[in-house]
């Protein structure tokens, strides 16, 4: 039975591996990375685990986002093809599994054989919850056949909970940044579109309508999108070529 200071380590090891996980979720890295960090720094919190991997479900189909080894996948793979396995039960149900692969072969034995063949004796995987499009489960993977015990799962629990948490914040800030991005391109596309327009009615003395319909025609006229006109020709006006000789009003 393991002493209170045993615990106590244990618990440093996760508040040290989540730590450096807040720091890379505080860059701007991707998802890849961010899947990598989270897979190294598990084995490095969870006592017992000698290998890591996410299983990313995306409306439906399961697939290996990050491992920290190829035996991981390898084993993740094997679950796939069958459509069953503890990484797909995790996810579904919501619940941790953890099991001694020696105790595996009635309820998944192609999950087992694989397992054994590649050295791992002790299996541990916990539900991964992002949004509504994306959830999956980390999954642990020990050479002993210990089994990993009641503690190694509440501290999974822990882990992973920090983790879902973390990767929805840095989902969301990305979709805001990417949207606050495309609204900023939409402004400025609008603002020369604006420019030019005022430059169309200035010279040829007509209407704002009429002004937007010599750009589209413009824009049609060559294939080019509406805004790539728009740009142009302030530019051109900008070097000193006559207004009247960029768009035509015939």
């Amino acid at each position: 039975m393991r002493n209170e200071s045993s615990v106590n380590g244990h618990l440093d090891e996760v508040n040290a591996a989540l730590a450096a996980l807040t720091e890379a979720l505080e860059t701007e890295a991707g998802d890849e990375e961010l899947l990598d960090a989270v897979c190294a720094q598990a084995v490095r919190a969870i006592p017992g685990a000698d290998l890591a991997s996410v299983t990313a479900i995306h409306t439906g189909s399961p697939r290996t986002a990050a491992s920290t080894d190829d035996r991981a996948v390898e084993i993740d793979r094997v679950q796939y093809a069958l459509g069953d396995g503890p990484c797909l039960e995790a996810a579904r149900s919501g619940e941790i599994v953890r099991l001694s692969v020696s105790t595996a072969d009635r309820a998944w034995p192609d999950f087992a054989t694989t397992a054994r063949k590649l050295g791992v004796g002790s299996y541990l995987a916990a539900p991964l919850h992002i949004d509504e499009t994306l959830s999956g489960a980390l999954n642990l993977f020990g050479f002993g056949d210990h089994g990993f015990r009641d503690s190694d799962s509440e501290l999974l629990k822990l882990y992973t909970t920090v983790v879902s948490s973390g990767l929805r914040t840095a989902r969301r800030y990305r979709d805001t940044r990417r949207l606050a991005l495309q609204l900023e391109d939409a402004m400025r596309t609008r603002g020369v579109i604006e420019q030019a327009k005022g430059i169309l009615m200035a010279v040829h003395k007509v209407s704002a309508d009429e002004a937007f319909r010599l750009l589209v025609t413009e824009s049609q006229h060559n294939n080019t999108k509406l805004h790539e006109v728009a740009s142009r020709f302030v530019r051109s006006v900008t070097a000193g070529i006559p207004a009247d000789r960029s768009i035509e009003t015939g």
